[in-house]
């Protein structure tokens, strides 16, 4: 979730074109090539993803791996919508409003458990807690990220909405407004914290969102045709997804190394490491602890189907019991 390297979409598509053209299967039979919609550009946080030449967790599945850059998650599912992708890297709000639109969607595995998203203010603004955000003007990555449906989730916990507060559009150097004084807050994730604070960022109050809703921050959705038409493909792109995931979440050294060469924001490698390692926290849960990496929590879920409709983000409530299936997931002692 990373949202601080301003990158020309030119460099990314040559980059990935770069990373993933030699993701083939070693045997002669052609590979079935699976296309990513992401949220980002290609960065560190998804290591796991850009490793792919080196370490060949989708090509031992018979997968060519390819990835579509995007500006945020509800890019993602447009991307997948459009025909550019078959699967969304996307996030469970965006997920909720595509659905509201008519979009027959599935969510077929969790990414990243916990909520990583956060509110950051300098001390001398006084922002403690989200009900200090009245008023206020709030950088976001983009109006249709996960920084702006998380925002809109927190201020829902406190009674507030975006009519009380001014929302800025900040593109990837979201700190940078926060720094010169154009915003007094800013929506962002743990990376993007992290970073800043590498940078000199100091003396800021964080309100985690996590705190008061811990929606996954998150995804993996295809349409339900693909899910219909193509489940040993993407029972089989799971399986080298959640193969790839351990590897980071165990080597994460490894990980960065290979980063400084990957991602587009990956030069300095110690940086990689502690992204790296947060993006690992971020993979894991009690329930993925009981059932494997990729489960998900029901009821979390749906809460946060509720509480969009609540928001009046949602003209209908949505049964989740219907989007989200988990036939796909691969059990957790590594059986197909």
């Amino acid at each position: 979730m990373l949202r601080q390297f301003p990158v020309m979409a030119a460099l990314g598509c040559a980059l990935l074109a770069a990373a993933f053209g030699a993701a083939t299967p070693a045997s002669a039979q052609p590979a079935d090539k699976v296309t990513v919609a992401g949220w980002s550009q290609p960065i560190s946080e998804i290591t796991n993803l850009l490793a792919e030449p080196d370490k060949g967790f989708f090509a031992a599945q018979g997968i060519a791996l390819d990835y579509v850059p995007g500006t945020g998650g509800g890019s993602a599912i447009q991307n997948m919508l459009a025909g550019q992708a078959d699967i969304a890297f996307t996030d469970p709000a965006s997920l909720y409003l595509a659905l509201d639109k008519g979009a027959d969607l599935v969510a077929i595995y969790n990414i990243y458990p916990q909520n990583v998203f956060n509110v950051v203010a300098p001390k001398s603004a006084g922002i403690r807690t989200a009900a200090d955000l009245k008023g206020k003007r709030i950088g976001v990555y983009s109006l249709s990220s996960g920084t702006r449906q998380n925002l809109q989730v927190l201020l829902h916990q406190v009674g507030l909405s975006e009519d009380d507060v001014t929302i800025e559009v900040t593109g990837l150097l979201n700190f940078a407004p926060l720094i010169q004084g154009q915003v007094d807050a800013t929506a962002a994730t743990d990376t993007g914290l992290l970073v800043a604070r590498e940078r000199g960022l100091a003396d800021v109050d964080v309100i985690e969102v996590r705190d008061h809703l811990n929606l996954p921050s998150d995804i993996f959705v295809v349409t339900r045709e693909v899910y219909e038409a193509k489940k040993p493909l993407l029972r089989r792109f799971l399986a080298a997804y959640r193969d790839s995931a351990a590897w980071m979440i165990a080597s994460p050294e490894e990980a960065a190394r290979l980063a400084v060469t990957r991602a587009i924001n990956g030069r300095d490698e110690a940086v990689n490491l502690d992204i790296i390692k947060l993006r690992n926290l971020a993979s894991v849960s009690p329930t993925t602890d009981s059932e494997g990496l990729g489960a998900f929590d029901p009821d979390v879920i749906q809460k946060g189907a509720d509480t969009f409709h609540e928001l009046g983000l949602m003209g209908r409530s949505l049964d989740m019991n219907d989007i989200v299936k988990t036939d796909l997931i691969p059990a957790k002692d590594g059986a197909q």
